[in-house]
């Protein structure tokens, strides 16, 4: 008798019958419209992101854990289900998705004002306009704090000077949400935060080409060499590090469940390969070395999924917290990379072309395990909540 992975641990009883079949639709338009094409998107470092933006909108999912302004207000283990299919197919789309609508869209509608929210979000929501999240700098991306980018102002405007570096989306955006210090440097307290239109003079988003990992994403440096906005630019809720930090805690929980998506799919993979794959006369599956490495991986895939669970409760009811969040991410992403690893190896030489997609969510998973938080960071928070010392500070 076989099980599937998901049976396993009988996952199903987790989620209702709307969010599955919100995953089961997301799951067809992907084997659709993007599965076929992917690896070739990953091999060319292309992706054609406003076109799958649009796809996107229409299915719903942009933005989708929302309430308003175009966006479906779905529960959050409905997002999470739609991350986990989406990073099955690739990384890249999980973090075109988790940027539009978890950074830049949350962003607008968390600490916006009513016009920027009405300007922006329907658009986004339907994939009509691509935003992006400008926080990370070249010299400063754990310590947001110490920024470099500012902004001044002169008369009502303000004006930004400086430089995001790792900006998922940048090259095609149309609006970016940027970061900037308005007091001294490594005062978190003057950190605010900006809607800035992408064809506003002086704003730039060169593409970050030659990268081994996401390379079906569009990754770019945004350069901001004086670009003058009104004050109605502004974030008006957002003061300090809490409203960037608020949107990093979004996207975190979105790769909680999108990691475990990649590993299924290099499970998945694997099992297949090695029920096929005849060595010594006999299917590679039905060798005891082979069986206890697919008994471990599914160990940590259903752990991982059952963590992703809990976590989807606590923040549909609202209980969740940003330690919690550090512990999805961490554990699930750690194993998630593990997964792919050790499935390549089942796979042999054959797992490092391009024919299979292990070695591809193996890449891609690196840049994961270091976005939106780096292990170390979240063993620090996690590190932090249980000793009541801040290590990172010292």
């Amino acid at each position: 008798m076989t099980s599937t992975l998901n049976d396993l641990f009988a996952v199903d009883r987790l989620f209702s019958t709307e969010e599955r079949e919100i995953a089961g639709t997301v799951r067809d338009y992907l084997a659709r419209d993007v599965t076929p094409h992917i690896a070739e998107w990953y091999e060319a470092g292309d992706i054609p992101a406003r076109e799958l933006a649009r796809g996107l909108g229409a299915l719903g999912v942009l933005g989708m854990h929302l309430e308003g302004y175009g966006c479906a207000g779905t529960s959050a283990k409905a997002y999470g289900l739609a991350c986990l299919e989406l990073e099955a197919a690739d990384s890249g789309l999980r973090s075109l998705v988790s940027v539009q609508g978890s950074l830049a869209m949350f962003a607008i509608w968390r600490w916006g004002s009513e016009e920027q929210k009405q300007q922006w979000l329907p658009a986004m929501a339907a994939g009509e306009a691509i935003g992006c999240f400008g926080l990370t700098e070249p010299d400063y991306g754990s310590n947001p704090g110490g920024m470099r980018t500012r902004a001044r102002r002169d008369g009502d405007d303000w004006i930004l000077s400086g430089n995001k570096m790792w900006i998922t989306n940048g090259s095609v955006a149309d609006v970016a949400v940027v970061w900037a210090q308005t007091g001294e440097q490594g005062d978190g307290h003057g950190v605010r935060g900006f809607v800035v239109p992408t064809g506003t003079p002086g704003f730039s988003a060169p593409k970050i080409t030659r990268k081994l990992s996401l390379r079906a994403s569009v990754t770019s440096e945004l350069v901001l060499d004086d670009v003058r906005l009104p004050a109605s630019a502004m974030l008006p809720e957002a003061q300090g590090l809490r409203g960037p930090l608020s949107c990093l805690s979004e996207a975190r929980f979105g790769i909680v469940f999108g990691a475990m998506g990649a590993a299924r799919d290099c499970l998945e993979t694997a099992l297949a390969y090695a029920g096929e794959r005849e060595i010594f006369d006999r299917p590679l599956s039905g060798f005891q070395l082979t069986q206890a490495k697919f008994a471990d991986m599914a160990l940590e895939y259903g752990k991982g999924v059952l963590l992703a669970a809990q976590l989807g409760d606590l923040k549909d009811a609202g209980a969740i917290t940003p330690a919690q969040v550090s512990l999805g991410k961490l554990n699930n992403v750690r194993e998630a990379i593990a997964i792919a690893r050790n499935c390549r190896t089942v796979l042999g030489a054959a797992g490092i072309t391009g024919e299979f997609p292990i070695m591809r969510h193996a890449n891609n998973l690196e840049s994961v395990l270091t976005y939106e938080g780096t292990s170390e960071v979240h063993q620090l928070i996690i590190g932090q909540t249980l000793t009541g010392q801040a290590a990172y500070r010292g």
